[in-house]
């Protein structure tokens, strides 16, 4: 009897991928080259994007759609035909850093109304280790009536998709993969290496794939925060932070790690799952805790260092105008989930300072239904503090003549990637 795995390669059954954002549409897709898929998304609108070969998060080009084996759809009954599930949806946290479920499990619902025996389910949301298991799967079992293992298979394979990434891309790298018992496993594992030509990682367990996710994204950002730690050091030593890490790597084990903002996500979202888990069992986190709140007061700390240069330099700070290059999470992408940029705005109207916001990526529209503030089109000069928050490529090609058409005599040029070090000999600079 040919197994679930066999079928698909042949097209007798299909694959669906619910969430079709950033992390699900390139999945999707990529197995839609190999195999026939369903791309499931509850937005209307951006379905019908996507079946105009339209990437709404401007990640792939229209060319990634071509020769694809897919039905795009946002209705439910479409699923129906599905036998093999992934669960692409964003879990994000409120505004008390508390994880948000809300995605997940309404997929879960909408997965327990199609679900029939034999089928097969795997999340690649990032959660907290336990969350398939224990809030996810009994959502499913309850309205389909069926149960895990007996009926259907459960998995997981956390997502590893890093935006704005043309290198690292789905296929180049190694999948972990998880399932409820062997047979799941096996199967689900080969699914994979229809399309991961990098390979697949078998994890034990379902919670160790999940725990597995979790933690890449929490080791990244404690290292992130001890930079921006030490940054903060630095900058009353009197020393740039960068001078001393290019010192400091020509060490062969030191990490390289730089400080800045750190939104998006993952990286800032990432971390709370794990530490509301602990909480939950009892255990208070400090080490990731502590990183969390050095990265999340970044925003901030950049405008009152700016305020306070403004002082210095004898601006009347309350008819300072300051311009900020950027406003996505990082360089090079449209997405501004969880933009640390909005934090640095935010900071700086307490000064009622005027503040003109400038980004070749984003979306002026989203900004001001997400945070409150849109984009200017070109900057109009002229400025007393000019904020580099983003290095996006448009500006790597800057220079101190442009600023000075642009800039008020006596200006400031903060730097937060430290893009223009020791190109600014002109104007007061200060970076990370």
């Amino acid at each position: 009897m040919e197994n679930l795995y066999e079928q698909l390669i042949q097209k007798k059954e299909k694959l669906a991928v619910l969430g079709l954002g950033y992390v699900g549409l390139p999945i999707a897709l990529e197995f839609a080259r190999k195999i026939s898929v369903i791309g499931f998304d509850i937005n209307a609108r951006r379905v019908e994007m996507m079946k105009q070969g339209i990437d709404p998060s401007s990640e792939l080009d229209k060319k990634e759609f071509e020769g694809c084996d897919i039905l795009f759809t946002h209705k439910i009954e479409d699923l129906k035909t599905a036998k093999f599930f992934i669960v692409a949806v964003p879990t994000p946290v409120d505004e008390h850093n508390v994880p948000d479920l809300k995605p997940v499990l309404s997929a879960s619902d909408t997965i327990g109304k199609v679900l029939k025996k034999g089928d097969y389910v795997v999340f690649e949301s990032t959660v907290y280790p336990g969350c398939t298991e224990e809030d996810c799967l009994p959502v499913m079992e309850s309205i389909s009536g069926l149960k895990n293992i007996t009926d259907f298979k459960l998995g997981y394979s956390p997502e590893r998709i890093n935006p704005g990434d043309k290198e690292h891309t789905l296929s180049k790298i190694v999948k972990v993969v998880s399932g409820c018992d062997a047979e799941a496993l096996d199967v689900i594992a080969k699914t994979y290496e229809i399309v991961v030509k990098a390979g697949v990682h078998r994890a034990s367990s379902i919670k160790v794939a999940e725990a597995a996710k979790i933690i890449e994204n929490t080791q990244r950002d404690v290292n992130i925060a001890l930079m921006n730690e030490l940054s903060r050091i630095f900058d009353k030593i009197g020393i740039n932070t960068y001078d001393v890490l290019e010192a400091a790597s020509t060490k062969w084990n030191f990490l390289k790690f730089y400080p800045g903002l750190v939104g998006g996500h993952c990286i800032g979202v990432d971390p709370y799952y794990l530490t509301y888990k602990a909480n939950a069992l009892g255990y208070e986190s400090e080490v990731i805790l502590s990183g969390r709140r050095i990265n999340d007061d970044m925003g901030p700390y950049v405008a009152r260092r700016t305020v306070q240069l403004l002082t210095k330099a004898h601006k009347d700070v309350s008819n300072s105008r300051i311009l900020i290059l950027g406003a996505t999470f990082k360089e090079n992408v449209t997405d501004i989930r969880n933009s640390k940029v909005a934090d640095i705005v935010n900071e700086l109207k307490n000064y009622t300072v005027t503040v003109e916001v400038s980004d070749p990526h984003a979306d002026s529209e989203e900004l001001n239904h997400e945070y409150g503030f849109g984009l200017v089109k070109q900057p109009t000069g002229m400025y007393d503090a000019i904020i580099v928050a983003v290095n996006h490529k448009e500006y790597l090609s800057l220079d101190e003549n442009y600023f000075k058409t642009i800039m008020n005599g006596g200006g400031i040029i903060v730097d937060v990637k430290g893009i223009f070090r020791n190109k600014i000999k002109q104007f007061t600079y200060w970076g990370l």
